[in-house]
């Protein structure tokens, strides 16, 4: 689509990890080739995804996530968001943007507090299937809140929900027209951890392979996983012994490439990886993080495991002879593998960035 200048101004603010960062961007890409100018207000850590983020500027704001736990902290936290806000404001006065999306995580709370107490309108997408500390903040006061799953937990009453799906990388959706892979010779088994790695899925899978998965099916099997930098050594040890074709690295840049190559997946059930899984269609192995907030890992992987496009293993019951069972009997039945892989992709949203940005204009236009 060609760029039309509108002259009207979005300004996304999205929290400090990837989960938040990713559909954020997804979102600008679909802003700016609609023609709307892009800002993004983040703190340092969300700085750090947003290299490459299609805005005509980004502002570093101080912000704080406040520790009730720890009430010495409360006074510096509360200084700081009090100066996140001011300068959000200030920065929304000279600006003066058509609405404010926010994508969740405790860097987006100056920004979303300060339109709300300028009027600026304001619009909330949620990557989870439980709703965010901060996104529960403003969800009243939000034109809608969006999601990316259908179940949305602790959604206040009142609020407009509207279940468009997770925005997602392009080259994601391009690898969507992929076939499965055909299941008569090499198996890929992938593994991630999420953006920044597991350790335990990183001291498990390769147990599970090694000592649980039979030897002739273990013959076929290529692992390609993502490996922390300080259990490099000890996972290809133990690949090497076992005799496993491994390909082993602590980041995959080709990631959208390597889940299509992919016959299974183990992974957490962060939003974004789920909803990736989703709009591919591969079946997988979802281990929720235990210590997600509000355990929202484990309500995202019900997105797939309620259709039976996935197994999900709490990280209580994260032991290598289950996990290698399981591995061996998904990866023993290929007609199983190709009807969770068309189940997977029969809850994939392609279109949730073409839908938010359809929704973010009606509100611009009230």
């Amino acid at each position: 689509m060609a760029e039309l200048d509108t002259g009207k101004l979005v300004i996304i603010a999205a929290g400090g990890t990837g989960g938040h960062m990713f559909p954020a961007r997804a979102f600008a890409d679909e802003m700016r080739a609609r023609g709307w100018r892009v800002g993004l207000i983040s703190d340092h850590r969300g700085l750090r995804y947003a290299t490459d983020f299609p805005a005509e500027w980004k502002e570093e704001v101080q912000a704080a996530s406040p520790n009730f736990r720890k009430p010495w902290t409360l006074p510096s936290a509360a200084l700081k968001i009090r100066a996140g806000i001011g300068r959000a404001a200030r920065l929304m006065k000279d600006t003066q943007p058509a609405l404010v999306a926010g994508f969740g995580g405790y860097p987006a709370y100056p920004a979303l507090a300060a339109a709300k107490k300028l009027g600026v309108p304001i619009i909330i997408h949620e990557q989870n299937a439980v709703l965010g500390r901060v996104n529960r903040q403003f969800a009243q006061h939000a034109k809608f809140v969006a999601s990316g799953f259908n179940r949305l937990d602790y959604l206040p009453r009142g609020a407009a929900h509207m279940p468009i799906g997770n925005p997602v990388r392009a080259p994601i959706v391009e690898m969507r027209e992929a076939p499965y892979p055909p299941t008569d010779g090499k198996l890929v088994l992938f593994v991630t951890g999420g953006s920044q790695g597991s350790s335990i899925i990183g001291d498990t899978v390769p147990l599970a392979v090694a000592d649980y998965v039979p030897a002739l099916l273990r013959g076929r099997l290529k692992v390609v996983q993502q490996v922390r930098p300080e259990q490099m050594e000890g996972v290809r040890n133990i690949y090497r012994r076992a005799q496993v074709d491994a390909d082993l690295a602590p980041f995959f840049a080709d990631m959208p490439e390597r889940l299509a190559s992919a016959h299974l997946v183990v992974a957490r059930s962060g939003a974004g990886t789920v909803s990736e899984l989703a709009v591919v269609g591969r079946p997988s192995i979802l281990i929720p993080l235990a210590i997600a907030m509000d355990d929202h890992q484990a309500a995202n992987a019900e997105a797939l495991t309620d259709v039976e496009a996935a197994d999900m293993l709490l990280e209580s019951n994260l032991y290598p002879k289950l996990l290698g069972s399981l591995i061996a009997v998904r990866l023993a039945h290929g007609d199983d593998l190709r009807k969770r892989a068309a189940a997977a992709k029969s809850v994939g949203k392609v279109n949730a960035a073409s839908d938010l940005a359809d929704m973010a204009e009606r509100v611009a236009e009230l």
